[in-house]
């Protein structure tokens, strides 16, 4: 089987153009003037309301959180400049350098601001509600009352000050040592097997994991090896930074009073810790629909069982690749099926040169839309390996993309979602490209392919992501009971978080135990991945709507991308006719996904690869 065609010509210059994000093409010194301009509008806020907010009324308020915007665009604007600069080149040291400045400078000028979140929490809930009934504050109205949740979890402000100074050099840190150290990572494939064309010497961990897709488990057997091989240099470090940071939660998570590891997330996505715990055991319970798919796909690769090297392979020798330009107009021409709006929302990202597509050397793996700030553009980050896979990830990204664009005029209070809320546009944009591809299918063949790789996604995307979860929650309460994990503990827990999800199905092999290393939300945002689930399956109960009502549902639809964060999530899921607090909701989702797992068994039915 060929590599990924990654020397695409016109996907050689699909680079990002971060110069709009200063207002000038100066670069560093571009930084340090906005540093420099927020430094100056928080020493003049704090000079007029340190010590005062409670003496506000109503009209002070808006003037009060209208500056605190303003300032906060100045201020988002330097952060996503240095973040999306270092993303593409994190071993360059002057990125790097720029990068820890910005977090320095933006820590202090943020420990600046502390007294007014406190201030604000301090008052009586009387007194805030008499104010946040203020005509013109709908820019910040429910940022404010999301802010008051956290009374319960907040320490005085020299207490406050002091932890956020020491984030520089704790979680920042660590964070970026092990993003240095991921992005690092080159898997040697120049020894394959008889065949294998992948030679030429070592490749970045993104196109050695695209070699898993391969119909030759020859190839998939090998490239896992030799993955395997890649995380053993650095695991003890990357272990020692996963056993500081969840030891670092704990302490913070004492301080604050949070009754268990999941807790802070939940209040972050304005989720209930009953409704979380929902989602989880729903899911839970239903993997058997995994296991069911991954026997079906032992019977299409002749095999009698898979091993985990083999969960990803291609089911049919339909492995053409798929060129920069064609996907751009694949993607565009399915958003445009659904609605204008969003075809040239998208076609933005394009046309300003707001995507940054290629594999480097050095670049972070995987993909994501940095949101930036409301006065600039949102920014994509892809790894495009040509596969069809990578096509509905440019259509998935995009999705946040015209999520962020769309939600803009909400302000920098509230044009992000919640994460539960944040892969509903996302997974639907997927979804409408997948429904492009599957009805040009021109076989039962192809029909197959694609629902194998549609299932494969909502299984990494909602049964993964919840055993991912699995694995944090035993690896925290077990950290917090027992202290410090040994490197065979930690890989201990994640297999057992593995064998819960693949159960008899897929045979866990030796090398594997290691592969949560590279996982970068482990670190960054713990308890993260459960969102994953949670977006995807309400992402999927909306599509089951527009399903239902075709294009009437389109306005709704856009206008809860247009509300962006504004609303409690309860309150957006109405919008497009969905009741997050129905305990049944989670079904809706999991029953698309055994739908397509019926349609897969038919497929392979019709195109002779069953009896």
């Amino acid at each position: 089987m060929a590599a990924p065609d990654v020397a695409d010509p016109d996907l050689a210059h699909v680079e990002w153009n971060l110069d709009p994000l200063l207002d000038r093409d100066d670069g560093p010194a571009g930084v340090d003037a906005l540093l420099d301009e927020a430094q100056r509008r928080a020493d003049a806020f704090a000079a007029a309301h340190a010590g005062r907010v409670a003496e506000l009324d109503g009209a002070g308020l808006v003037t009060a959180m209208t500056a605190l915007a303003e300032l906060q665009d100045v201020l988002g604007r330097a952060g996503s400049y240095a973040a999306l600069n270092f993303s593409t080149a994190t071993a360059d040291p002057a990125r790097g350098a720029l990068l820890q400045k910005v977090q320095e400078r933006g820590t202090q000028i943020e420990t600046r601001l502390l007294f007014f979140e406190l201030e604000w929490a301090a008052l009586e809930d009387e007194r805030a509600e008499e104010l946040l009934a203020t005509e013109g504050l709908d820019f910040a109205r429910h940022h404010l009352l999301t802010a008051r949740r956290y009374r319960p979890h907040l320490l005085t402000e020299p207490e406050e000050k002091i932890l956020s100074e020491k984030s520089l050099t704790s979680h920042s840190a660590w964070t970026r040592l092990f993003e240095e150290q991921a992005a690092a990572i080159e898997v040697d494939l120049s020894r394959g097997a008889e065949g294998d064309d992948a030679g030429g010497g070592p490749v970045a961990l993104e196109v050695a994991l695209s070699r898993l897709f391969s119909p030759e488990r020859e190839v998939r057997r090998f490239a896992a090896e030799r993955v395997t091989a890649a995380l053993e240099p650095g695991l003890r470090v990357r272990g020692y930074v996963l056993n500081t940071l969840m030891a670092e939660k704990m302490v913070d998570d004492r301080l604050r009073r949070y009754p268990h590891w999941l807790a802070s997330r939940n209040l972050a996505n304005e989720a209930s810790d009953e409704s979380v715990a929902a989602l989880i055991e729903a899911v839970r319970a239903r993997y058997e629909l995994p296991r069911r798919w991954y026997r079906l796909k032992a019977r299409l690769l002749g095999l009698d069982r898979l091993a985990d090297y083999d969960r990803m392979a291609a089911v049919t020798n339909e492995h053409d690749a798929i060129p920069w330009s064609q996907a751009k107009d694949l993607v565009l021409d399915s958003y445009a099926s659904f609605s204008p709006v969003l075809a040239d929302t998208a076609r933005e990202f394009f046309d300003g040169a707001y995507i940054d597509a290629p594999v480097r050397p050095g670049k972070r793996g995987g993909a994501f839309c940095a949101y930036t700030v409301p006065s600039a553009h949102p920014f994509v980050l892809l790894n495009y390996t040509a596969r069809r896979r990578d096509v509905l990830t440019l259509a998935h990204e995009l999705g946040h993309g015209v999520h962020a664009s769309l939600a803009r005029p909400q302000g920098v209070f509230h044009f992000a979602t919640p994460l539960t809320m944040a892969e509903t546009a996302s997974v639907f944009g997927e979804t409408i490209v997948f429904g492009r591809l599957l009805a040009q299918a021109p076989t039962p063949e192809s029909r197959l392919s694609l629902l194998a790789e549609s299932i494969e996604g909502s299984i990494a995307t909602v049964f993964r992501q919840v055993a991912m979860n699995r694995f944090e929650d035993l690896a925290h309460t077990t950290r917090r009971a027992d202290g410090e994990l040994s490197l065979d503990r930690i890989n201990g827990l994640w297999t057992q978080s593995q064998e819960e999800l693949l159960g008899d199905a897929v045979e866990i092999t030796e090398g594997y135990r290691t592969w949560w290393s590279y996982v970068p939300h482990f670190i960054n945002t713990p308890g993260y991945v459960y969102a994953y689930a949670y977006g995807q399956l309400l992402a999927l109960a909306v599509y089951a709507k527009y399903e239902e009502q075709g294009e009437a549902f389109v306005p709704a639809y856009l206008e809860l991308l247009s509300a962006g964060g504004s609303r409690p999530p309860e309150e957006l899921g109405r919008i497009v006719g969905v009741d997050l607090a129905d305990p049944g909701f989670w079904d809706t989702g999991l029953t698309l996904v055994e739908r397509q797992l019926d349609a897969a068994e038919n497929a392979a039915r019709d195109a002779g690869r069953l009896d």
